[in-house]
């Protein structure tokens, strides 16, 4: 099966199942075609199928429940319920148990991807380490969440970066057009999710993220305490992983099980409600861009810190695993991360190539 197959077999089971944004959807068949990293990001239906033919010594590995779709952009910060800043991976939209290793491998093939297009300035064999090292380190120290208070100076530097200003936040949400034609239940989730007092509300339609474009998203706007807040529906799935298991018709969202075993300090305002994630959205409570990132920083320290926070999602939710992980780290050849990532490097291009020329 080819890419153009892939895609077609993949959303034809995903309009089986919810509404589907049609114009959203030839959007994210735009962006794949502009890049190799943003295809990577777009196409998580695509790397199920491949990493188990591709690193299939890797894919034996011990099974947690993982991220799925990790990449370096899938990273970003919210406030927890003291208010302060933490930071971490922002979304869990394809959570599934796998082997660990998929985890490692998906964030260090997108680090090499970013870097290839200029949005990361690291070699494969030092990205990769960084990787692993954070892993590791955070393994045996049994983890510790992202709060960028006392520690994590650098962190916290990027995270308030003047990229994510407020204002430029605001007025681009208050630009959409308002929606009348919200669905009563979704509408409900998103009132009863703001604090009582707001007034000036509007729902609007924010296009997002690249992996879920095509699904139903909704925001609400309102005044509040002076000041504009948000809060955003978005519509969630089974993991790819279950549309590529051939016996397998549906299986449980996972979204607010692996936030509520990782070792973080959660964002209060994120839950799901069935087949929908409710959360606060805000300059300070987003996803983190590469490009939003100031061009002076320590690129093997951002993706330490990044193998770090994989390794708290994967203990938080497999405590038991943690010596498994660890023995079976200390069995894996030197350079398994950079050839494995290297492999699913080269056959996303592959894929990428085709994609680009199905189009013409």
């Amino acid at each position: 099966m080819n890419i153009i197959e892939s895609t077609q077999k993949y959303e034809n089971w995903l309009e089986q199942r919810i509404p589907i944004i049609q114009e959203d959807l030839a959007s994210k068949h735009n962006a794949m075609r502009e890049a190799a990293f943003p295809f990577l990001r777009a196409t998580f239906y695509r790397w199920v199928q491949l990493w188990p033919e591709i690193c299939a010594d890797l894919a034996s590995a011990p099974a947690i429940l993982s991220v799925g779709d990790l990449h370096v952009e899938n990273l970003g910060t919210w406030r927890d319920k003291e208010g302060r800043l933490a930071w971490g991976v922002n979304d869990f939209d394809e959570a599934y148990p796998a082997a660990y290793t998929n985890d490692l491998v998906r964030l260090a093939a997108s680090a090499i991807l970013a870097s290839q297009e200029q949005v990361l300035a690291i070699q494969p064999p030092k990205a990769c380490q960084a990787i692993l090292d954070g892993y590791q380190k955070t393994l045996e120290n049994h983890g510790q969440p992202f709060v960028l208070a006392e520690q994590h100076e650098h962190l916290r530097e990027w995270a308030i970066s003047q990229s994510r200003a407020p204002l430029p936040f605001w007025q681009k949400l208050q630009e959409l057009t308002p929606l009348t034609n919200t669905p009563a239940p979704v509408q409900a989730l998103l009132q009863t999710s703001l604090p009582a007092g707001y007034s000036n509300a509007s729902i609007v339609h924010r296009v997002a993220g690249l992996g879920s474009l095509g699904r139903q998203r909704y925001t609400i706007i309102a005044d509040w305490g002076g000041a504009k807040i948000a809060r955003e529906a978005k519509q969630l799935l089974d993991s790819a992983w279950i549309w590529e298991k051939p016996k397998a018709q549906s299986g449980e969202i996972l979204y607010q099980k692996i936030i509520e075993r990782s070792i973080r300090s959660p964002d209060p305002f994120t839950s799901q409600h069935n087949d929908w994630l409710v959360r606060r959205i805000a300059p300070d409570c987003s996803r983190i861009e590469l490009a939003a990132l100031p061009k002076e920083r320590d690129e093997t320290l951002l993706l330490a810190a990044m193998g770090s926070e994989t390794a708290n999602i994967h203990l938080g939710n497999a405590p038991e695993a943690a010596g498994q992980i660890m023995a079976d780290l200390s069995s894996l050849p030197k350079d398994w991360l950079l050839k494995g990532s290297q492999a699913m490097v080269n056959a996303t291009l592959k894929d990428w190539e085709d994609w680009k020329k199905s189009a013409k």
